[in-house]
């Protein structure tokens, strides 16, 4: 009895020694590889710069064309008001010749028209209507300045109404109020967002590089001759490349809070649950797409057609996938970070909100298990 537990200890205790040292292997190639470490830690570095700083979805200090053909008190009011929104750039002009010209050569982007019998008409029924001509190149920009140009003339017709001792009852009294981001400033729904991609570029296309470089190297065929198991093998990829991850995914939040001031307002922990849920899934997928092409080229090509871009467009990161035509909206159920944005915005924005947090989080599980199943099932230990 005492022979048999000891050769059953044996292996238990072989196994633990592999699969540390399988592990250390694959730390200090991480910590080896330059590239690797760029691309966990430079590049969410510059992708959040980049669209901390340099990409905006708001209108602000947007070049505008004002033409008042009959100044008057009334049309210095209200050519003020635009001048004083942070919203515009105004720029008065004689007439709308000139001001169709300006919008041709693209130095503004709409015209307000004041018409020569603004003021008499003000004051009369039905009113003095103004003209407002809007580029529509970017429909989105455009439907913004439209709100805008609208809000300001409104604004003018209450105080000026107040001015005149008039009360003018308005046909809806709207109050608004904007729940979960008050400044409405998109950087705070773009820079959480970018935490998918960063844990994509680590968890699926740097895996699925490393594996396929040590296919194209031969070390991956030295190592599935040693007594290593297939599972010993993904464990110790997984701890490698997952602790890889996590830190890019602290990188990005730390600068998210700290550096652009996005509030974290539900639980820090829950977030860490949830992105490494995710980030199994990315390697998941990369790990497999390892198992399906062994070339470097191939492998990044792979990744970045059924990772990287899924991930960017459809994901709910940028464009609204309600917005989407409906065979796309199916297609998003089968993109991971689509529920990883979902808890992101939830988390970073609103809170905790398990109705939204816990049934996309199954989802990564779900899709984690397949992921990590269906790689076991192609990795074998033999070269064909």
């Amino acid at each position: 009895m005492m022979s048999r537990r000891a050769d059953t200890a044996a292996p238990r205790g072989g196994s633990l020694m592999r699969l540390r040292g399988l592990v250390r292997k694959e730390f200090l190639q991480v910590v080896r590889d330059k590239s690797s470490i760029g691309i966990a830690f430079l590049l969410p570095t510059v992708l959040l710069l980049l669209f901390g700083y340099g990409v905006s979805l708001d209108a602000k200090h947007v070049p505008i064309a004002i033409v008042v053909q009959q100044p008057s008190a009334d049309t210095a009011r209200l050519v003020g008001v635009f001048q004083g929104s942070e919203y515009f750039d105004p720029s008065v002009m004689l007439s709308t010749r000139e001001a169709v010209a300006a919008m041709e050569q693209g130095r503004v982007k709409a015209i307000v028209h004041v018409r020569a019998n603004f003021a008499d008409r003000l004051r009369a029924d039905p009113g003095a209507p103004i003209q407002v001509i809007v580029n529509g190149v970017d429909a989105n920009t455009a439907r913004l300045i439209q709100g805008y140009v609208q809000g300001a003339w409104q604004s003018w017709l209450a105080a000026t109404a107040r001015a005149d001792g008039l009360i003018l009852p308005p046909a809806v009294d709207v109050q608004h109020r904007i729940w979960f981001n008050p400044g409405v400033r998109s950087r705070d729904f773009l820079v959480p967002g970018l935490i998918p991609l960063v844990m994509v570029l680590i968890g699926a296309l740097l895996t699925a590089l490393v594996m396929a470089r040590e296919w194209e190297r031969g070390t991956m065929e030295s190592l599935l001759v040693t007594p290593v198991t297939i599972r010993e093998i993904l464990v110790g990829k997984l701890a490698a490349y997952f602790s890889l991850g996590l830190g890019g995914m602290l990188l990005s939040v730390f600068m998210a809070t700290w550096l652009f001031g996005v509030p974290l307002r539900g639980s820090f922990w829950v977030l860490l649950l949830a992105s490494s849920l995710f980030l199994v899934v990315a390697l998941g997928m990369g790990l497999l797409i390892s198992t399906v092409a062994r070339n470097q080229f191939v492998a990044s090509q792979v990744a970045i057609l059924s990772t990287y871009l899924p991930t960017f467009i459809l994901s709910g990161f940028i464009f609204d996938i309600g917005s989407m035509p409906k065979p796309i909206q199916v297609i998003t159920y089968a993109i991971p970070a689509r529920y990883f944005v979902s808890i992101l915005q939830t988390v970073f924005l609103a809170g905790d909100v398990w109705p939204v947090i816990l049934p996309n989080m199954l989802a990564l599980l779900a899709m984690a298990v397949v992921l990590l199943g269906l790689t076991r099932l192609r990795l074998k230990k033999r070269l064909q």
